[in-house]
């Protein structure tokens, strides 16, 4: 395919019938736009622009348009996809836009048991600069959008990622160092496995490359915590520490399988009213996560995480009030163990077209203290497809069941069925 390539126009002044072409400095002279592929592929920088290891599958891809300096070490990517979804529940629904088993009413309710929806707030919009040997090193400053703030209905921007790195150094909000975005497997669905270990967060992290297949990370992460408290008992307040998470990776087959370690530490700050004190409580939390390319057409995702005090991190289990819980009426919170996993499988029948199906379970432990309608597990599975009918344009369908579990027994269940639309530019 011949690349194209479009040139900033020059500047002309006029003065009566004389003109004379106005020489930019080079601080000022305009970029290069590279409009269409393939681009130069022995460039660093469009190479570090394109990179897509990582990601999880909701994330945008490399961006249609890049702008490129005149001495292609910076390169500056716009781009996003929109994606319009449309989804009918039946015999069961699950009160949310997304397919939240945890907002599964239990027990069934007659007048929720159908609902038709379509939605277009999770269209993206990012903006990528890179820059390759810079007198400061290599760079990343990456910012990414949804239309989700605000609440349902509203498709007002919300920030999603916003973050510098430098080096080994990223600062700013990005998927947290305790998730692992690429072992989730692919859904239409926003939200996504119930088990699945997903949060983003305000961070300093630093990463390390020992070679082609280790690699590490830690940082210190802005904690977000919700508690199930008794009034004029206990309450919640500021949290003083941060979430300290950590990893470490090994990668294979070009990037295409890895495994990962992942551990959690939080100091959860309560006040306990009866004894008039600040309290805090420690939680802690591990992971077993990646995803395997057995061969060009199948790919195995993978996840475990079990630990106690990290609810908020666990899809279903997110602001629920699950960090802490009371333990008995004297003031004190307790941080109950949870439980998340998924397993999904992803075959590729040809270039455009693939299948998968998952199944993730989220199990809440010590919850003799809540109500009897208190979550005790919920449970997803997914069956899908996606096709390519042509380049930058992707159509799915999808099939989701649900089911949620209560304390004392009782359950409910919802059935939905997607459909998804979605053009990347």
């Amino acid at each position: 395919m011949k690349r194209k390539y479009l040139i900033g126009l020059g500047l002309a002044i006029g003065c009566g019938a004389t003109q004379a072409q106005t020489i930019l400095p080079d601080t000022v002279r305009p970029s290069i736009i590279i409009t269409d592929e393939p681009y130069p592929s022995d460039n660093e920088t469009i190479k570090a622009i394109y990179e897509a290891n990582g990601l999880h599958f909701q994330d945008p891809r490399a961006p249609r348009f890049l702008f490129l300096d005149r001495k292609g070490r910076v390169a500056l990517g716009i781009g996003g996809y929109v994606k319009g979804t449309m989804s009918v529940d039946m015999n069961g629904i699950s009160n949310s836009p997304d397919f939240v088993t945890a907002d599964i009413p239990v027990p069934k309710q007659p007048n929720m048991r159908n609902q038709f929806q379509m939605d277009a707030s999770t269209s993206r919009l990012f903006l990528k600069l890179i820059g390759k040997r810079t007198a400061v090193g290599d760079f990343t400053v990456y910012v990414e959008s949804d239309f989700r703030g605000q609440g349902e209905g509203s498709y007002n921007m919300r920030l999603r990622q916003a973050y510098i790195q430098l080096g080994a150094l990223k600062v700013g909000k990005a998927w947290s160092t305790f998730c692992d975005p690429a072992a989730a497997p692919p859904t239409i669905d926003f939200e996504g496995p119930s088990g699945t270990v997903c949060a983003r967060n305000m961070m300093l992290q630093y990463h390390h490359r020992f070679n082609e297949h280790w690699s590490m990370a830690s940082a210190i992460e802005m904690p977000s915590a919700t508690y199930t408290t008794l009034p004029n008992v206990s309450e919640s307040i500021k949290q003083r520490i941060p979430d300290l998470p950590s990893y470490v990776q090994y990668e294979w087959n070009d990037g295409k399988s890895h495994i990962r370690w992942s551990n959690l530490l939080r100091f959860l700050s309560y006040r306990n009213l009866m004894e008039g004190k600040n309290k805090y409580v420690i939680g802690l939390a591990s992971q077993l996560s990646g995803m395997i390319a057995f061969s060009p057409r199948i790919t195995f995702y993978y996840q475990a995480a079990y630990g106690h005090g990290y609810a908020d991190y666990l899809n279903d289990l997110g602001g629920l009030g699950y960090d802490l819980i009371p333990d008995g009426d004297n003031g004190k919170l307790k941080a109950p163990y949870a439980l998340g996993i998924v397993g999904g499988l992803q075959y590729n029948l040809c270039k455009n077209f693939f299948v998968s199906a998952s199944y993730s379970q989220c199990r809440l432990y010590d919850q003799a203290s809540l109500s009897d309608s208190a979550y005790k597990y919920g449970q997803y599975v997914v069956a899908n497809a996606f096709y390519t009918p042509f380049n930058n344009c992707q159509v799915g369908v999808e099939f989701l069941y649900g089911n949620r579990h209560n304390h004392d027994g009782e359950s409910g269940n919802a059935h939905r069925l997607n459909a998804m639309i979605q053009y990347n530019f």
